[in-house]
């Protein structure tokens, strides 16, 4: 498990627990994910490896820390959004990807209908965003596309995991780091996190799920 980071800040904790809520609805929602898709972020890029580089302060120059590398943002659509929303701001010069990837309800086994990802070297860090690690057949899918596009420094940040889907992932991606706010209790029989928050996407967007 050393590779999982659960962030267990007060600020992060709390506005989960309101993003658990069945009352919350989909505006407090989106404002609650954006804010901790943001703390989470931050959390996950700690890791970044930084250089030094020769500036000038109104009083003197200085050798001053620098990211040392691109950064990439690959949101797996369409719950990834709400993640993106929080942590795009402050990187406004990242580039960003897109991998639409739909959970069969019968198979549970992840299907694509959309990717547009952008120029990734091998020196760049990858984040890929997607708030549900369940079963972890969605998160694999993306890494498989991200690692296949060229990525070879890549960073999961998701709200909630299963103990189920963090044990797949590590399996088929162990160099892969995972930094969550919960690892829930277990998977109902329809691949669903409990306790969980219900579906991500439809409470960010007030869809019924059909």
């Amino acid at each position: 498990m050393n590779q999982v980071l659960v962030v267990d800040h007060p600020m992060v904790q709390n506005r989960l627990t309101e993003m658990r809520r069945v009352s919350t609805d989909s505006g407090d929602f989106r404002q609650h994910m954006a804010a901790v898709a943001s703390m989470l972020f931050y959390e996950a890029a700690r890791v970044l490896p930084l250089s030094r580089e020769t500036i000038q302060t109104p009083l003197q120059p200085m050798q001053a820390p620098v990211l040392k590398t691109g950064l990439v943002l690959v949101s797996v659509l369409r719950a990834g959004l709400g993640f993106l929303e929080g942590v795009l701001p402050h990187l406004p010069t990242a580039r960003v990807g897109y991998l639409g990837l739909a959970r069969n309800p019968k198979t549970l086994e992840a299907e694509s209908y959309y990717a547009n990802l952008p120029k990734i070297m091998d020196e760049d860090q990858v984040f890929v965003l997607d708030p549900m690690l369940a079963t972890g057949h969605t998160v694999i899918h993306a890494l498989q596309q991200v690692e296949a596009a060229g990525a070879r420094h890549i960073h999961l940040v998701t709200l909630l995991a299963s103990p189920e889907g963090v044990a797949n992932v590590q399996k088929a991606f162990p160099h892969v780091r995972i930094v969550t706010a919960s690892i829930d209790t277990k998977l109902n029989e329809k691949g669903y996190i409990l306790p969980g928050l219900g579906d991500a996407g439809d409470r960010l967007y007030g869809t019924l799920g059909h």
